[in-house]
């Protein structure tokens, strides 16, 4: 997979926002000679040195202050990925490099968006002249879209320790957050050591009719007959089998709800976060099938990405669908089958993502009518978590069974619904979030075997 298309090249850093403040020194410092001056007040002895400790104190900041100010910013470099997984921990780091002519104790903070999560800042660094030192720090995004980094603030002391200067550096950089592919990673490196049974997804070689021809070889036992290849037997004089597999160059097209059933959450991640996950997995591994590959947006957002083949379309996909947000807006299916009827010509399987629920069941199968008519359907619905855990909840009083009953009732009646769609010929698969990837691959790979598409 090819890494996602990254933002335009880093500007310089800059130093914009410069400010002194008291260190801790300076404040027990002050304090004791306050204390000092109180005592005065009774011991009239005291208010000589009272005044001299003054006067040394201020000459003393005085020098810290002037010597800090003068003091060379010290060069502050940024490395981050631009292109970040959700809920994943990225590493990062910051380049401290002192260009002054004294070691120089400072402290480095990166001023990060509410929807990232950061480890490992700030940190206290220790820097001998003319050295520089990596700081390392982690980031984990809770949210998809793009942000910014707009700066990142430095904290080091005067020579007497007195006055500390606070310096921030304007540095600018755009980070795009993606759905999780570091999935679709980790399941082509398995693909590769044929080890997708680990990542729960089975490979099961189909061979017999609607499948494209691959290759003639020796007869196994179990073989059907109509497999062989009687020319072949002819010329060999032995049993030659003909062997096929999946037909391609067919076409995948996704079908995304953007609309309020899609904001439940199921953890960290909303249903729609768990749905652009699954639609990356899905795409890589019809991609490798030799099929092309589309999505379309409805409910609150539209957008249209045409089916395509080839490298590319992994990016398209990433790029065209990470910032998409789930909406207020009701869910209309039927606007939205018809509007892909009349834009996907060519047969193809049409994957519905979406919240089924009951009061769906009269009119979805209405709505769905002109895609069915030229395309195989899959009604993909996500189950709510909450709901299921209701089911199982145990029961202490009359509020306990209520919510456990009601819970039930709500299962039943979902259950009812996905048994009318299929029984109106859409294919259809109920379940939680976090197993839709895995359910979705299974259920495409199972129909090129069969040979319906």
């Amino acid at each position: 997979m090819t890494t996602p298309t990254e933002p335009d090249a880093r500007p310089p850093a800059r130093s914009s926002i410069v400010d002194l403040a008291p260190c801790r020194t300076l404040v027990v410092a002050l304090g004791g000679w306050t204390t000092l001056g109180l005592a005065a007040t009774v011991w009239g002895s005291l208010l000589g040195p009272w005044f001299a400790v003054g006067i040394i104190t201020l000459l003393a900041v005085c020098f810290d202050t002037i010597m800090v100010c003068r003091t060379p910013t010290p060069s502050l470099q940024r490395t981050i990925p631009r292109a970040l997984a959700l809920n994943e921990w990225h590493d990062a780091t910051i380049r401290i490099e002192n260009t002054a002519g004294r070691s120089l104790v400072i402290d480095v903070i990166e001023a990060v968006p509410v929807e990232m999560h950061a480890t490992g800042l700030p940190q206290t660094v220790t820097l001998a002249p003319d050295t520089w030192i990596d700081v390392p720090w982690r980031v984990r995004p809770t949210a998809r879209g793009e942000f910014h980094l707009e700066w990142m603030e430095m904290r080091f002391r005067g020579p007497l320790g007195l006055v500390q200067h606070r310096r921030r550096v304007h540095a600018p950089e755009a980070l795009r957050v993606y759905p999780n592919f570091k999935a679709v990673s980790r399941f082509a490196l398995l693909a590769l050591d044929n080890r997708m049974a680990e990542f729960g997804i089975h490979t099961r070689r189909q061979r017999g009719q609607g499948l494209d021809f691959l290759q003639l070889r020796e007869y196994r036992e179990g073989d059907p007959l109509r497999q062989i290849d009687w020319k072949a037997v002819s010329r060999r004089n032995q049993l030659i089998s003909r062997e096929y597999r999946a037909e391609q160059n067919q076409q995948v097209v996704f079908l995304l709800d953007c609309g309020r059933r899609m904001r439940t959450r199921d953890g960290e991640l909303a249903f729609f976060d768990h749905v652009l996950n699954a639609v990356l997995l899905v795409s890589y591994v019809a991609l490798r099938q030799g099929d092309a590959v589309g999505a379309y947006t409805f409910s609150g957002v539209d957008r249209l990405l045409p089916p395509r083949k080839g490298r590319g379309t992994m990016n398209t996909l990433l790029n065209g669908l990470f910032d998409i947000q789930p909406t207020t807006a009701p869910s209309d299916f039927a606007e939205a089958a018809s509007r892909i009827a009349t834009r996907v010509k060519r047969r193809a399987l049409v994957v519905i993502v979406s919240n089924l629920r009951d009061e769906d069941a009269q009119d979805l199968p209405l709505a769905l009518a002109p895609l069915r008519r030229k395309h195989l359907v899959l009604f993909a619905s996500l189950r709510e978590p909450s709901i299921e855990a209701a089911c199982d909840a145990g029961v202490n009083d009359l509020s306990d069974a209520l919510r456990v009953a009601s819970a039930h009732e709500y299962m039943v009646a979902r259950k009812r619904a996905h048994d009318l769609i299929r029984g109106r010929g859409v294919q259809a698969i109920d379940v939680l979030p976090a197993n839709l990837p895995v359910s979705l691959v299974n259920r495409y790979l199972e129909i090129k075997r069969s040979g319906t598409l």
